[in-house]
């Protein structure tokens, strides 16, 4: 597979097999990440690879942390921030309309809406979970280079015939990720990713992405 077709058939994933996943194909993948860019070598990306009884137990905590706090507790940072308006807002919408109308959920269906969007917490059926946390001095540009590094990371599991949905939702709890996780209280929290085989014939990993014509987000100068 080249570059293209991993960008190309990567998406976000919400259907797992419960095919395993080897651990052979992530070592690989994460050796080869390792070369993924940052400002001054600094590499400020962390990680914790969870699987197995491991992951069902910080599946079955997480659940009950959202039964007791459904909005989020002790969040670290802002997943949308405040005052999202214009195209990014349209977007943002859209992309969760087409997600619910491919499995045929109605806008009036508010228990249908929450019972798919808890399937994160059961990381969709993926038999991994990667989580990545950074220190907290690092700054935009350090996030920039945790978000290269992800990318890359997502692109390669393509390679190994993998796939992957990055989920910030793990964000809301956040504080409590970094207990479960044992990570101490110098770093922040910043997002999970799921991480298994694709179930080829679940309609929601097969609706259309719409992305913004690279016109309207890109400006050409000095080009005749």
């Amino acid at each position: 597979m080249n570059v293209s077709e991993a960008v190309e058939t990567r998406r976000s994933v919400r259907a797992f097999t419960d095919q395993p996943v080897d651990p052979a194909a992530l070592q690989r993948v994460l050796d080869k990440a390792a070369l993924s860019p940052s400002g001054g070598n600094t590499q400020p990306w962390s990680a914790v690879i969870v699987t197995g009884n491991a992951l069902a137990d910080i599946t079955a905590k997480i659940k009950a942390k959202v039964q007791s706090a459904p909005m989020g507790e002790d969040m670290e940072y802002a997943i949308y921030p405040e005052g999202l308006d214009g195209r990014y807002e349209e977007q943002r919408r859209a992309i969760g309309k087409a997600m619910f109308n491919s499995i045929g959920l109605e806008r009036g269906d508010g228990a249908g809406r929450i019972a798919q969007m808890a399937k994160n917490w059961d990381s969709f059926g993926a038999q991994v979970q990667l989580f990545t946390y950074t220190r907290k001095y690092m700054g935009p540009p350090q996030w920039s280079d945790m978000g290269m590094w992800l990318q890359t990371v997502m692109l390669l599991l393509r390679e190994e015939g993998l796939d992957s949905c990055a989920q910030e939702i793990w964000a809301m709890y956040g504080t409590y990720m970094r207990k479960l996780l044992d990570i101490d209280d110098d770093h922040i929290f910043f997002c999970g990713m799921a991480i298994g085989h694709r179930d080829e014939s679940d309609p929601i990993n097969n609706f259309d992405r719409p992305r913004t014509p690279v016109g309207d987000t890109v400006r050409w100068m000095g080009f005749e």
